[in-house]
């Protein structure tokens, strides 16, 4: 929920850029920086009532990366917020739809979610007289000159607001670095810029990143990852050579045919889970592939006579999973593959404690010290090599530890 205070210098000009006669020539504004800066409140707020200053009986869009994640950090507290400077308001879940109006005035406000390149097809063919886009380094570009080709009529403008990126991010080179070419205000924010964060919170995000995502979230700069994916995994502290006895357990399978497959047998004492063994098989290794029959048997032996969970499986194997189904003993379960998300979410577990590896698990300790990202690409992604262990324990992660956030995520990258 948006707690106010006074607002800061940063936060107030985007709140009346829209009627400073020194940004009148502007069509567009533009905020990027630091997490929780202060960006989304200001120019949620800003938005709205330069709308109903601005239109009337006119359609808008507010969009996120998800529907979900829209209402969350727009939407829902902007209805509350307006209810009570005497806006009516009204929020019909149904119809991703906010209605707003003050005295003689309304106007309708679409949300829309650009998780996608599909996602463009939901907003083509509306007319626009303003679009906000949330988290817009999230969204594909397909979407996002979508909904600028949405907003025609005279006096109509584009809001955005981002997180940083990799700095070959198309939104980076062709808005913000050519913000003047575009007619935007560009206004870069630091989590001084946010009178509500206190100075104990701030040092606590600047304990939590490090790298280049410390370069991104805290100081608020376009930054390359680089190097290990997991430069905070020390054998010294996450590896052991004896497993508690445990309470519970689950496994996590990354499956392959010509790839290897790779199963991580999980157990869970005292708040850690512990993977206490594993099953890692390499046709090119071998010389010899196995069939899905040959590695449910390999599961079941990875088991034994363990009551588990679930097994997370790999959401591409649809074959493998309808063997594990057949056989009726296990709950399979396709694994949530957000791959950023999860790295972030394997990199908060190791840190803080909550996976141990047992040290008989020698192909994911060999993977973690091979992990890399990709700096060729351009964007931010992995190698794909040596990568099967990491991404078993990134599905086993995400199911148990990672209470999923499409708002910031963290991870640890040494430069």
């Amino acid at each position: 929920m948006w707690s106010f205070k006074a607002f800061s210098p940063k936060q107030l000009e985007v709140m009346n850029w829209w009627h400073d006669e020194r940004y009148s020539g502007c069509c567009a504004i533009i905020c990027d920086g630091a997490v929780r800066s202060g960006k989304t409140v200001a120019m949620g707020l800003s938005f709205l009532l330069w709308a109903m200053a601005s239109f009337n009986g006119s359609d808008f869009a507010i969009c996120g990366k998800t529907i979900t994640s829209v209402r969350r950090n727009l939407a829902d507290e902007l209805a509350r917020y307006c209810s009570k400077g005497g806006f009516e308001v009204s929020l019909k879940v149904s119809q991703n739809l906010m209605t707003v109006r003050y005295r003689s005035r309304v106007n309708r406000f679409y949300l829309f979610g650009g998780r996608d390149e599909s996602s463009a097809a939901l907003i083509q063919g509306m007319t626009l007289s303003g679009v906000l886009l949330d988290e817009v380094a999230l969204m594909p570009r397909s979407f996002v000159e979508q909904a600028i080709a949405r907003c025609s009529p005279e006096g109509s403008k584009l809001w955005f607001n981002c997180n940083p990126d990799n700095p070959s991010h198309w939104f980076y080179n062709e808005w913000i670095r050519k913000s003047k070419e575009k007619r935007a205000l560009y206004l870069h924010f630091t989590m001084d810029d946010n009178p509500s964060l206190s100075k104990e919170v701030r040092r606590r995000y600047e304990r939590l990143y490090s790298g280049a995502f410390y370069q991104r979230f805290v100081l608020g700069r376009w930054t390359a990852l680089s190097g290990a994916v997991y430069p905070m995994f020390d054998p010294e502290k996450q590896v052991v050579d004896t497993v508690p006895e445990c309470s519970r357990f689950a496994v996590s399978c990354d499956y392959g045919t010509v790839n290897p497959s790779s199963f991580g047998l999980w157990g869970e004492s005292g708040g850690v889970w512990y993977r206490i063994r594993e099953y890692y098989y390499s046709s090119k290794r071998e010389g010899a592939m196995r069939t899905d029959e040959e590695h449910y048997q390999a599961l079941e032996k990875l088991c034994g006579d363990r009551e588990i969970e679930a097994v997370i499986c790999d959401p591409s194997a649809a074959s493998f999973l309808e063997c594990i189904r057949r056989h009726g003993r296990f709950n399979a379960v396709p694994a949530d593959n957000d791959v950023l998300g999860g790295i972030s979410r394997v990199g908060d577990a190791l840190r803080n404690g909550k996976i141990k590896i047992s040290s008989e698990c020698r192909d994911c300790i060999r993977e973690f010290g091979l992990y890399r990202w990709d700096e060729q690409g351009g964007k931010d992604s992995v190698v794909k090599e040596n990568d099967h262990a990491m991404d078993d324990l990134r599905y086993f992660v995400n199911r148990y530890l990672g209470q999923k956030s499409e708002d910031w995520f963290f991870a640890s990258v040494e430069r």
